[in-house]
């Protein structure tokens, strides 16, 4: 069983300098070297405004995220704002950067930030993979992650980008849990070793800060205050001056940045729609299926905080810099009733989110209806607009183009789609199941919410946000996006365009690093804090079962791990394995999470997709215990293992034909 992380309050705002003595801090010694050595400052945490950071000269950018790449605002809750140069923008083969300007308005970098540089020669021996999370923790492990304020150690596994030209590859050190918004980290790195197990040597520039030598130029010189703040809370966390390869530090957005446009704009629709919204009928079967007796489309007005409700739309900002209502636009839904609702038995109300890429219509599929008719839920769903199908070329073009400052407007439409969503609760809970044909046939007291996929990522958040519904199941979910798409499968033709439009393979990590700051506030990682233990002013406190596939070639578990650990869930027993970070329990209530396995070889220990065997992505919806323990979940709270003598392991669906390797996936 692996042990818990420990929880730390939310702190906005610059951090003070640490304490020290009144004498003069030193380094070590050079003058082995012959250099010349200079006295080291007061500790003062203040940063310059840098296009680039020479302390990894090799790649304007890194190390990122970077306090340095920022600038003092009074107006933000952290007191930072970010103002990446234009020469740190990826820049594309035929010369195109993203606009600047868009990160602006962020006071901090993404709650799910991977942090990433390039050290030369690097290889992953001794590192934290992501097989030993644990050892992240150690006294002694080569990188860490160190809560500015607390002097907390933060769980993390680290790896490198499996590229082939070596010479550019990421070094990544990917947090296991999500960081505390507005609050200052210092990232350091030791002991980090080349092919014939020498320690690489430090930049030239970090040398400089390290050692209290000469530096040329003022980006370094200007710093040494800072780091005498930085090597002081390292040495108390003990981390030795002397061991280290590279250093800096970073400050995380506040949580108003990361939510409160969504809360903004959920307050202004749900005002404006009332309990009752009107809907408009445009096609009513009663031969669908045996299994359905009513399979209903229809069509629904939402306050469209949209510029336009099409692809290429940004957010109709007003003059407070909220979301401002732009008129309303119309939505289609899809809802089902089964046959084996009556008067006497009615069935409950279960929106539906579908999987990446897709459509509404989802809620047709053949297992769905099987579980709507054997235990009485009457499904529904819209679409995810931003990412459902008609998206898809978009998502494209956009990185072809090299222009992903428009990805901005792109996950603006995301956030639209949850409103959609919630709107979508009230016209079916107050005004479908109050209609004189439904109404027999429905029971609106009894309103839950199941997502798969992508369903399961942007559900989380629905359930954050919902004030109607307080129960919720998530299948092969996950976040942050950053480490997700990086180990999914389905994002193949997305690289396949990256990799074409960049000739760095650096600037492609970059790019997605650059898009997680807008995913924060349309996924999980911004919204994490409010689902059970803080919840916003209006929601009650929410209940969510989260199920994994261990060998998902889609969703890796690595995310889901991080979203269970990030909300304190304990892993219900599955027979399966244990789960660093996450409590063991035999069953639980309001919140857990299971994972279900089906044979697959382990998931690889670096960053790629599984590729072995069957994709058991959609696996565990369809199995017989997995849909009876979705319904008691749903009815009670509870979360059991329903599996055959207690282990939810199928390797007869593995589709493995034998000899699989995850090692074969880390070395092609």
């Amino acid at each position: 069983m692996g042990e818990s992380e420990t929880g730390s309050s939310t702190t906005v705002g610059p951090t003070s300098p640490a304490t020290t003595d009144e004498t003069t801090t030193t380094g070590p010694d050079a003058s082995s070297t012959g250099e010349t050595t200079i006295d080291e400052p007061d500790p003062e945490v203040d940063w310059p405004q840098l296009d680039c950071d020479p302390l990894v000269p090799e790649y304007c950018g890194y190390p990122f995220p970077n306090n340095v790449f920022t600038v003092a605002d009074e107006s933000t809750d952290t007191g930072r704002r970010l103002a990446l140069s234009e020469a740190l923008m990826p820049t594309s083969k035929t010369d195109v950067k993203p606009m600047n300007a868009a990160w602006d308005s962020r006071d901090g970098f993404s709650v799910g930030s991977v942090m990433m540089v390039h050290m030369p020669g690097a290889t992953e021996t001794g590192l934290p993979i992501i097989t030993g999370v644990a050892a992240s923790l150690d006294a002694e492990s080569p990188t860490v992650l160190l809560d500015a304020e607390s002097g907390e150690r933060l769980p993390h596994f680290t790896e490198i980008e499996r590229v082939q030209d070596t010479t550019r590859a990421t070094l990544f050190i990917r947090p296991a849990v999500a960081l505390t918004p507005g609050r200052r980290y210092i990232v350091a790195i030791r002991n980090v070793v080349d092919d014939a197990g020498a320690p690489l040597a430090a930049s030239e520039g970090f040398a400089a800060l390290r050692d209290l030598t000469e530096a040329q130029g003022p980006d370094i010189d200007s710093r040494r205050p800072l780091y005498a703040d930085i090597f002081s809370r390292l040495g108390d966390a003990g981390v030795e001056r002397d061991t280290l390869q590279l250093a800096w530090d970073f400050t995380t957005a506040s949580d108003t940045n990361n939510t409160e446009q969504l809360v903004h704009m959920r307050d202004v629709a749900l005002a404006e729609v009332g309990d009752a919204p009107g809907f408009e009928l445009i096609e009513v079967t009663t031969d669908f299926d045996p299994r359905i007796a009513y399979h209903i489309e229809g069509r629904f007005s939402v306050p469209l905080f949209l510029d336009v409700p099409g692809p290429v739309s940004v957010l109709n900002l007003g003059n407070d810099g909220l979301p401002e209502a732009n008129g309303t636009a119309d939505f289609r839904f899809t809802m089902l009733i089964p046959a084996s609702a009556t008067e006497e038995n009615p069935a409950a109300l279960l929106q539906f989110g579908h999987g990446l890429l897709n459509e509404r219509d989802e809620v047709e599929r053949d297992h769905l209806m099987d579980f709507m008719d054997t235990y009485g839920y009457a499904m529904y769903s819209t679409d995810w607009i931003g990412l459902s199908a008609p998206d898809e070329a978009f998502l494209g073009v956009i990185f072809d183009s090299g222009r992903i400052h428009e990805y901005e407007g792109q996950f603006a439409r995301t956030q639209q789609a949850v409103i959609n969503a919630l709107v979508l609760n009230r016209v079916v809970t107050g005004t479908i199941a109050t209609d004189e044909t439904y109404a027999p046939l429905l029971d609106a007291s009894q309103n839950y919410y199941y997502g798969i996929s992508l369903g399961g990522i942007l559900g989380t958040v629905y359930m954050a946000l919902s004030t109607d519904v307080t129960r919720g199941a998530a299948d092969v979910m996950g976040a942050p996006f950053v480490t997700l798409l990086t180990r999914s499968r389905q994002f193949d033709p997305f690289f396949a365009i990256a990799n074409n439009t960049y000739e760095d393979p650096r600037d492609v990590q970059m790019a997605l690093s650059l898009t997680q700051n807008f995913w924060d506030r349309s996924e999980p990682v911004g919204f994490l804090p409010h689902l059970r233990d803080d919840p916003f002013e209006g929601s009650p406190v929410h209940e969510l079962m989260m199920r994994a596939a261990v060998g998902d070639h889609s969703v890796s578990t690595a995310s889901a791990h991080f979203q269970a650990r990030s909300l304190g869930a304990p892993h219900v027993e599955s027979g399966v394995r244990e789960v660093f970070g996450l409590e063991t329990a035999a069953e639980a209530e309001g919140i857990a999470y299971i994972e279900y396995d089906f044979g697959l070889p382990s998931e690889p220990a670096c960053p790629v997709p599984m590729r072995l065997c069957t994709d058991p992505h959609g696996a565990l919806r369809g199995l017989p215990s997995a849909d009876e323990q979705l319904d008691r979940f749903l009815r009670t709270g509870e979360v059991v293992n329903s599996c055959p003598d207690g282990v939810c392991s199928f390797p007869e669906l593995s589709g493995c034909e034998g000899g699989e390797e995850d090692e074969d996936l880390c070395n092609p």
